[in-house]
């Protein structure tokens, strides 16, 4: 298939467990970012240091060994943006290649074979409705999840970042009096049924990830939807900055910025059928570089002084 950039280099791959299909997470039965063998490396969009990216490339293997496939359906102009990405990628001694897909296509059997030779894969930013369209339910998104089981490293940016949790924040809202979702890059206020919120992609649970989540000023948004869900844990993460999660479940920030958690877990929130929105005792961490979080605990370090 020309849509798919491949090298004849396969790797043997055992022991890759099958995941259930990704959906709306049940939060009385999972713990936050619990997985087995991978990582995640979940990037808030805007520029990615050298360092990041080597990090990125380091965790897939390192020079010379890591094989990274590169999805970018979420952009209109994917060609180009999977072009550059792999250029990046191989700089730094990775192979890299682009796995660009239609729905239909994310069933073949030729693609799933092509990604179960990936030691990590990268989603790149746009619209994450787009990705979700293009792999949600497919035999690809599957494969995904099996490579990611067996130690893979899993990272995508902007829209990348917003597909990784099994709930997904689309970005359109809903406005009182207004029929249907709206596109909206502002965030005017925290209330019910304010956010649209779909399936993601199913490698983080029971949180949901926001991305520019600082420069763009989107609290009002995390907490419309946190505390709407209140079993959620709500990670806002902000450009140029990593929220890395380790096979444990435990959470490490990396980068130029900061990682917002907004735990309402033990929160007090109005009852759905009163007219005010509010909420007590939500607990807010935020997170520069070099701190960490258990989100099984609620709790977190800063840097060291």
């Amino acid at each position: 298939m020309d849509r798919v950039l491949s090298a004849a280099v396969l790797l043997a791959v055992a022991g890759c467990a099958s995941v259930a299909p990704p959906g709306l997470a049940d939060p009385e039965n999972t713990i936050p970012g619990a997985r087995a063998g991978g990582t995640l490396f979940i990037v808030g969009g805007g520029t990615q240091s050298a360092d990041l990216v080597r990090n990125f490339v380091d965790l897939a293997g390192g020079p010379g060994k890591a094989r990274i496939a590169i999805l970018p359906m979420a952009t209109s102009d994917a060609i180009a943006t999977g072009a550059e990405k792999k250029a990046q990628l191989d700089s730094l001694g990775a192979d890299a290649f682009v796995v660009n897909v239609t729905r239909a296509e994310a069933d073949r059997d030729s693609v799933v074979r092509l990604i179960r030779t990936a030691t990590g894969i990268w989603f790149p930013g746009g619209d994450q409705s787009l990705l979700t369209a293009a792999l949600y339910g497919s035999a690809t998104l599957k494969a995904i999840h099996d490579r990611y089981d067996a130690g893979a490293v899993v990272g995508g940016t902007s829209a990348g970042a917003a597909v990784m949790s099994d709930s997904m924040i689309t970005g359109n809202q809903f406005y009182p009096g207004v029929a249907g979702p709206v596109d909206s890059s502002s965030f005017s206020r925290i209330g019910r049924h304010a956010i649209e919120i779909v399936p993601g992609l199913g490698f983080l649970h029971n949180a949901i990830v926001d991305q520019h989540f600082i420069r763009r000023q989107r609290a009002n948004r995390l907490f419309s939807v946190v505390l709407e869900r209140p079993a959620f844990l709500g990670v806002g993460i902000d450009e140029g900055t990593v929220l890395k999660v380790t096979s444990d479940g435990k959470w490490a920030v990396l980068g130029r910025g900061a990682v917002m958690v907004v735990d309402a877990r033990g929160a007090r929130v109005t009852a759905a059928n009163q007219r005010a929105f509010g909420a007590t005792n939500v607990k807010v961490s935020v997170l520069p570089a070099g701190s960490t979080f258990d989100p099984e605990t609620g709790r977190g370090s800063l840097p060291q002084q």
